[in-house]
């Protein structure tokens, strides 16, 4: 399928004179390395000066800069961009009471305006690659999947579409509207439309698709199994909103006698092809079970703590062998957006719950990178700097104030004030160059997005 391909880059890149992480299975680093990108793959990397190829070649002197992966968002909502600094000092369920009428408003223009801003700022951000986790489709909303495609290629960031569903409204028990959520029949039939006309399995292409009803207590029994059968009978990935506070917990074991991990297991929604959001509130042996069956976890520590949802036991997740990657999560619940920054809070999150040695600098860098590449089942092409695999690369500048004589270039990136990207490569293509977008026109995003939200929420503060 070609239709999301996305464009390849030809010429050779070389990136000389920088420090290296590649996060490859030994921690290879290196002081004063290089990286070379030929054909949108990884030619080279190594230590010392590069040996420049022959033939024409963009060449970039990153002295004073840190090259890592790039990074891996595995959660967000960017149609939320549109509605950011709403319940304020709200729980979940109160927040999600609060906007979900204000959703049904959404509409693909609208939609297309926040996804394309919300990609821009996870590009300037060091982030390659965004699995978004779409669940809204109010009536008449237009098709909202193409809008995030569209926005995809606009922005030439990879994006992992995740066609998400509602059947459970308030005249079933769930929060949402009646009239933003779909019939059961009708999610199924959009999941699959969607895997059919976007999923682009080629490594180099920019979009796939994953298969992801919203959470337990907005879907139904039926459409969480049979959500599952799809996505397996067309060998692609599943996602939910799992264990993300103790309201769920509780509304759960009202309903079913299970907690939700209990709940998930018995749907059979565990297992190496599934990542779940949040799973802040685990038991030990639902910990166990994760890590046993290779669940894997989007963390997203600053949406758990602006919505007060508590500490995410990330590292006995890690230590069980569960994948866990980072997650921006919508902005409506985060309102900087930005990937770079969950390093530090997803750090400082793991320290608060289990002191010190809750989370070092570099696995804190691995959850933005090989973390994320696992829990998308990407890891043999992204989440590391290895010969052969997919040229996407986030370059650090680090030797200005806010880092200056920090010596560890990892630990500069973690604990210093997190930079902006100075250069950002998607499959070997510049998305920013000099710490600007150059992908999209930047004052033209940012007027979508605020004709978008002025249209959308005017009637609603």
């Amino acid at each position: 399928m070609t239709a999301a391909t996305g464009p390849r880059q030809t010429a050779s890149v070389v990136i000389d004179n920088a420090a290296v992480a590649t996060l490859d299975a030994a921690g290879t680093e290196h002081a004063r390395g290089h990286v070379i990108v030929t054909d949108g793959r990884i030619a080279a990397v190594g230590a010392g000066p590069a040996v420049r190829p022959a033939g024409p070649h963009t060449y970039l002197d990153a002295t004073g800069c840190l090259v890592t992966p790039g990074l891996v968002n595995t959660h967000h909502h960017l149609y939320q961009w549109a509605t950011r600094g709403f319940a304020r000092d709200a729980t979940l369920f109160e927040w999600l009471t609060t906007l979900y009428p204000v959703w049904t408003r959404l509409d693909a223009e609208i939609t297309a305006a926040a996804s394309a801003a919300g990609m821009a700022r996870l590009a300037l951000t060091g982030c390659t690659t965004v699995a978004d986790h779409h669940y809204v489709f109010p009536t008449d909303g237009g098709d909202q999947i193409a809008a995030l495609v569209d926005s995809s290629r606009r922005t030439g960031l990879r994006l992992h579409v995740v066609r998400g569903s509602m059947d459970r409204g308030r005249s079933q028990g769930g929060l949402p509207p009646d009239n933003l959520v779909e019939d059961t029949e009708q999610a199924l039939v959009g999941t699959e439309e969607a895997i059919r006309i976007h999923h682009d399995p080629d490594p180099l292409g920019l979009v796939r698709v994953a298969v992801g009803p919203c959470s337990p207590f907005s879907v139904s029994r039926e459409l969480m199994e049979r959500a599952a059968e799809l996505a397996r009978r067309h060998g692609v990935r599943l996602h939910t909103h799992l264990a993300e506070t103790l309201d769920e917990e509780r509304q759960c074991l009202e309903e079913n006698g299970r907690t939700p991990a209990q709940y998930a297991d018995d749907l059979g929604w565990l297992g190496e092809d599934v990542w779940l959001a949040h799973a802040v509130h685990l038991a030990d042996e639902a910990v166990q079970r994760f890590g046993e069956t290779g669940t894997g976890v989007a963390h997203c520590p600053s949406s758990n703590g602006r919505l007060g949802s508590g500490l995410a036991p990330v590292r006995h997740l890690l230590d069980a062998g569960a994948p866990v990657g980072l997650g921006v999560d919508g902005v409506a619940s985060n309102e900087s957006g930005g990937l770079g920054e969950e390093l530090r809070q997803a750090l400082l999150v793991a320290r608060l719950r289990e002191g010190p040695r809750g989370l070092t600098v570099r696995e804190a860098l691995r959850l933005a990178t090989m973390g994320g590449a696992r829990c998308l089942g990407r890891q043999a092409d992204l989440g590391s700097i290895e010969h052969g695999k997919v040229a996407d690369l986030a370059v650090w500048r680090l030797d200005g104030l806010g880092h200056a004589g920090i010596a560890d270039p990892v630990a500069a990136l973690v604990l210093g004030p997190a930079p902006l990207a100075e250069h950002v490569f998607v499959g070997g293509r510049p998305v920013v160059a000099g710490g600007e977008l150059r992908t999209a026109d930047l004052d033209s995003v940012t007027r979508d997005l605020r004709a978008a939200c002025r249209r959308l929420t005017e009637v609603s503060r």
